[in-house]
């Protein structure tokens, strides 16, 4: 699933070619992408300049000139990509939706999962009401540190990697950069998360911010579907310490990597290097 690494780098690339543009066309052809909206919903779009891109956690936003907000989340397999005038764009595997540029570029998002979502926010109204409750704290911002992690884990009795995947919590951490960040930080993941002491959350908050800052250097981790808005694969995989390396020796240590399941996802640890009941 593209995590905050892995959209912050779409983002980047689509700052590269779409601000300026005019939407000339919207083809969605999956309903469900806009569901429970209709799909003519986003024929508003058409004529419509784009500002820029931002980012909230996990979902791409695309401003445009009168005020209103395309947000996107790629869910699990989602994938948005440009191409340049002139690219065949009805090859394409899982096409769920075509958007047309001024210049002839187009914008396709393709998804065999079919769990994205493409919402439509209209201007005007609070621009934060949309996002409450939704996103938590961006962990590559400046509002992010050991107090306010600290806030954001205190009196809570879910694992310390549920807490992390908690979007409400801590914005863009998934699956992957959980389990790096626990280890980077010697935290179990099966720890209560409101029983880390102030160091250890500390430490973690550090290696949350250190973990993506380097997913984000290395263009995302591709281990499955992710691939970047103009193609191509990410490299975070090849620096990954314990995700997806059940079997193999630790990096630190050399215990062999286990995998065990905690709030129903995957999750590889050092046993050693990741105690059990060290708070």
């Amino acid at each position: 699933m593209p995590e905050l690494p892995e959209v912050e780098t779409v983002r980047r690339q689509l700052s590269r070619h779409l601000p300026g543009r005019i939407v000339v066309a919207v083809d969605v052809r999956d309903p469900l992408l806009t569901a429970p909206a209709h799909p003519d919903e986003l024929g508003l779009l058409v004529g419509r300049e784009i500002r820029r891109l931002g980012r909230r956690g996990k979902y791409l936003m695309v401003h445009l000139d009168d005020g209103a907000v395309l947000v996107v989340h790629l869910r699990m397999t989602g994938a948005l990509r440009w191409h340049p005038p002139g690219d065949d764009v009805e090859g394409l595997r899982f096409l769920r939706a075509v958007v047309t540029l001024d210049d002839g570029a187009h914008v396709t998002f393709c998804d065999q999962r079919r769990f994205g979502r493409m919402v439509l926010l209209a201007p005007g109204g609070d621009p934060e009401a949309y996002w409450r409750g939704r996103v938590g704290v961006e962990p590559l911002s400046a509002h992010f540190d050991s107090a306010a992690l600290g806030a954001a884990l205190r009196g809570r009795r879910t694992p310390v990697k549920a807490a992390l995947l908690n979007q409400a919590l801590v914005a863009g951490v998934g699956n992957i950069y959980a389990d790096e960040a626990l280890f980077e930080a010697g935290v179990h993941p099966e720890t209560p998360a409101g029983r880390l002491s102030r160091a250890r959350v500390a430490a973690l908050a550090d290696a949350v911010a250190r973990v993506l800052a380097r997913g984000l250097d290395a263009g995302g981790a591709t281990i499955r579907d992710y691939s970047d808005a103009e193609g191509g694969a990410g490299s975070m995989q090849d620096l990954l310490n314990v995700h997806v390396r059940e079997g193999l020796p630790c990096p630190r240590c050399g215990t062999t990597i286990v995998k065990t399941r905690v709030a129903q996802r995957g999750t590889y640890l050092c046993p050693s290097c990741q105690r059990k009941g060290r708070r």
